[in-house]
């Protein structure tokens, strides 16, 4: 079985979809690993640390493509000057990757009509038996810890509490909205830096994990317990909230984000619409100088005012949207993607060769194109 990884070519893209160490693990007897020249140099790994580990590199795509059995990609492929990614990908291969299955309609029919079977990682099921094979829960423990960096770095005040000679320091004060991955991870990272921490989500049942961490965990009035029912999705994420129930919601966190010096906003819904949490009159309630950093930005934004990967000013109060997180940490963002992407691999073909399987759930779950249809519509 011959295993292309390609170069990214999304602007800004530094992750690669396999590192040396996770090639070590993959080059066997079975199992050819070819690696596009230039693939893991964002990340700072040379083509000689893939040749070292038994890892073939090839000079250019056309090269990369020959003959190749599985492709492992961090992001989709992309149209080129001279065609499209997608359509260099040999007729009955797999793709694997993080594709982008609400955006990725017309990629996807392209893929079937060229007879690629894929697999889109953003859709594996939140099961035990896929935790390891879980890329956005990587990804996302990544864009958490950045989120609350970003946010220390934003602010104009200490985020520990400081004995000094000229007095003591108060910590800050920063607020979480929602406590999937990136938001505990978040938490975890601002505690970690001294902040006092709140957090908020609507599914009470991550109340325990919030608290785990040192973290206070708002709790919602227990007359509003059908608008915590409301917020339980499938799969283990927050549901999508009609336009009353967040109104109720926004009302009932609006005196947390007036208090806080740091609001790190990370609520997202799965193919939907990021729900408006910080209201602009939320923004105006703020102290000149807090931040928010709004890791919903490219589904629509948690925070009213926020512009997907501007920095915004508004009344003193700083307000950040930044993008594509996991590839400001390339080196560690590519070790758990690539460690992610074994497993999976390991999974799909267990004796060296692929067994495509849709009566598998792990399979089923995450398969886009099969047998020239496309089996996942936006």
């Amino acid at each position: 079985m011959l295993i292309a990884v390609p170069r990214e070519t999304t602007p800004g893209e530094t992750r690669v979809a396999m590192t040396p160490d996770a090639a070590r693990r993959v080059v066997d007897d079975e199992r050819v690993l070819r690696v596009e020249s230039g693939a893991g140099q964002g990340a700072g790994f040379a083509d000689d640390d893939y040749r070292e580990v038994g890892a073939e590199v090839a000079g250019d795509p056309e090269a990369l493509y020959d003959g190749a059995d599985v492709t492992l990609r961090v992001r989709p492929p992309r149209p080129m000057d001279d065609g499209h990614e997608a359509d260099l990908l040999p007729s009955g291969s797999v793709l694997v990757g993080l594709l982008d299955p609400h955006g990725s309609a017309d990629l996807f029919r392209r893929l079937a009509e060229g007879g690629v079977t894929a697999f889109s990682l953003e859709l594996l099921p939140r099961i035990t038996r896929a935790q390891r094979m879980d890329a956005l829960s990587a990804m996302s423990t990544v864009a958490g810890y950045r989120a609350a960096l970003i946010a220390a770095g934003s602010l104009d005040k200490f985020f520990p509490m400081l004995m000094t000679a000229a007095g003591t320091v108060s910590p800050a004060r920063v607020f979480v909205l929602g406590a999937g991955v990136a938001g505990l991870q978040a938490i975890a990272t601002c505690r970690r830096l001294g902040a006092e921490v709140e957090a908020f989500d609507i599914r009470p049942e991550v109340a325990e994990q919030v608290e785990s961490l040192g973290a206070d965990f708002v709790h919602l009035e227990e007359e509003d317990a059908e608008l915590a029912e409301a917020g339980g999705g499938e799969g283990g994420y927050a549901g999508e909230l009609s336009d009353e129930e967040q109104a109720r919601e926004r009302e009932m966190i609006g005196r947390h984000v007036a208090e806080a010096d740091v609001v790190i906003t990370t609520a997202q819904v799965p193919g939907g619409q990021a729900p408006t949490l910080v209201t602009a009159d939320m923004v105006g309630d703020m102290r000149p100088g807090s931040v928010i950093v709004d890791l919903a930005g490219e589904s629509g934004g948690n925070c009213e005012l926020s512009r997907v990967g501007e920095t915004v000013r508004e009344g003193g109060v700083v307000i950040q949207a930044p993008t594509n997180l996991p590839a400001s940490l390339p080196v560690h963002a590519s070790q758990m993607y690539a460690r992610n992407l074994t497993s999976f691999l390991d999974h799909i073909a267990p004796e060296g060769r692929v067994e495509v399987d849709l009566e598998d759930e792990i399979q089923e779950a995450c398969c886009v194109t099969h047998d020239g249809d496309v089996r996942f519509e936006p």
